[in-house]
């Protein structure tokens, strides 16, 4: 492993690549230990604890995904949640406009920034709503405990209504979603990885340190009163860890060959034999995209009805759809498999495939050119895009049925086995193919170099 990273990093420009991503990740960590101006982070640090408690709620997960700087109300305490959120009514538009879908096709490029602004469109209205209701509910935390917000900006008010406070903790928070999208965007284009995916990875291991104390603090080694967690339930606690990474790793890997045929062909006055490959489907063509889509678009609703407070019909979706309840679970397992197929449908193009294979005179045996080919691509493809999706399922309430009957906290549960890990694998894994492509062209660059420098 050693030697592999010593080669890695023997690569000027993949160095570079991988030295800018560290640089940009350790500015998004930076942010998330500054608080909104006016906010004692402290108090709110504390407030937060006793409002999630030992029993599975929103503030844990939205806590997880911003890295701990919702809990400190810190400028990015918003997280990327609203830009990912933004991308699905995005990329549902264009499944859904016709329009849309046309120039994505004929101009791929000006398609793509067209959507592109539609997403950082999307993004500031919803950070702005988010910031909103965040501002609102801290100002309910004031009230049960006094000393969060300054004095000074409360005294400032329009019609009873504390507008500096409004906006300094909108304008604040909106800025760091905003900056947040921008150093992801930056992370894709000049560094290694997928940006965003690599903020909330980050996010997600920098709460590794406080899970790991509260499992010694839950085993209460310093006395001899037996602690809420023991020995055994960590022996299963890292069993499902191990299985849940295997398990990753082999779904996100895994693929059914499609075997291939090539009819014959005269090349000059040669006649080429009929060769044989395969086309690789794989099980999960989406990744953990699926995951981290539907727990956004979980998260929005949730989180709004958790800050607007009980009584109202946000309150009551916000209860249904807290983390641990039957719907909350049920809608989770259908949202993943759903996004699992509408990001297959997007990626996957199986009548591309049959026009290339008829033009290569490539063809699957027993199966004709054309038309029969597309469906059968289709009907394998949505076989195997369903076990893949049920695997992702399952693994991501993984958690919440773990922490129910070993009686083991969320916040490790939810690291230890389930949508964080998921995320993390997922990531690393795609981070890793990335660095091995960027590796395996370089290889063919100074084979072409050196054949170049014969050639003269």
């Amino acid at each position: 492993m050693l030697q592999g990273l010593l080669r890695v990093l023997q690569v000027s420009e993949l160095r570079s690549k991988i030295f800018f991503t560290f640089m940009m990740l350790c500015v998004c960590r930076i942010g998330g230990f500054i608080p909104v101006p006016g906010i004692n982070g402290d108090i709110a640090l504390s407030y937060f604890r006793q409002a999630m408690g030992g029993s599975q709620n929103i503030f844990q997960l939205v806590n997880m995904f911003s890295g701990g700087a919702f809990s400190n109300m810190t400028v990015v305490a918003l997280g990327v949640v609203p830009y990912i959120s933004a991308s699905i009514i995005a990329q549902l538009l264009v499944a859904t406009i016709p329009s849309l879908q046309r120039e994505m096709r004929e101009n791929p490029e000006q398609g793509k920034r067209k959507l592109n602004k539609i997403i950082r469109l999307m993004t500031l209205a919803l950070s702005f709503v988010q910031a909103a209701t965040f501002a609102r509910y801290a100002l309910q935390m004031n009230l049960s405990r006094p000393g969060i917000i300054t004095g000074e900006l409360l005294d400032f008010q329009l019609f009873g209504v504390p507008y500096l406070f409004y906006l300094l903790v909108i304008s604040t928070m909106t800025t760091g979603t905003i900056f947040l999208m921008w150093v992801g965007e930056q992370i894709t284009e000049r560094g290694i990885g997928n940006g965003m995916s690599l903020i909330i990875t980050i996010g997600i291991l920098s709460q590794l340190p406080s899970s790991v104390g509260m499992i010694l603090q839950q085993l209460n080694l310093d006395s001899q009163q037996p602690g809420q967690m023991t020995f055994a339930s960590i022996a299963v606690l890292l069993a499902v860890f191990v299985s849940v990474t295997v398990a990753t790793i082999l779904i996100i890997q895994g693929h059914r060959r499609i075997p291939l045929q090539h009819a014959r062909r005269v090349v000059g006055r040669r006649e080429t034999q009929a060769g044989s490959s395969y086309i690789p489907l794989k099980v999960n063509y989406a990744g953990v995209i699926p995951v981290i889509f539907a727990s956004s678009l979980l998260m929005f609703p949730a989180t709004l009805g958790a800050f607007v407070g009980t009584g109202n019909w946000l309150g009551t979706v916000a209860g249904w759809l807290s983390p641990g309840s039957s719907a909350h679970m049920v809608l989770f397992v259908l949202l993943i498999i759903g996004f699992t197929y509408f990001w297959t449908a997007t990626q996957f193009h199986p009548d591309q495939i049959a026009s290339d294979m008829k033009k290569n005179g490539a063809f699957i045996p027993g199966i004709r050119q054309g038309k029969p080919t597309q469906e059968y691509l289709e009907a394998t493809m949505n076989r195997i895009t369903l076990l893949g999706a049920l695997f992702l399922a399952l693994i991501a309430i993984l958690p919440t049925i773990v922490s129910q009957f070993l009686s083991v906290p969320p916040t490790i549960s939810y690291f230890f086995g389930g949508t964080a890990l998921l995320i993390l694998v997922g990531v690393v894994l795609d981070t890793m193919k990335q660095i091995e492509s960027h590796m395996l062209m370089k290889k063919y660059d100074g084979f072409m170099k050196k054949g170049k420098i014969r050639g003269r």
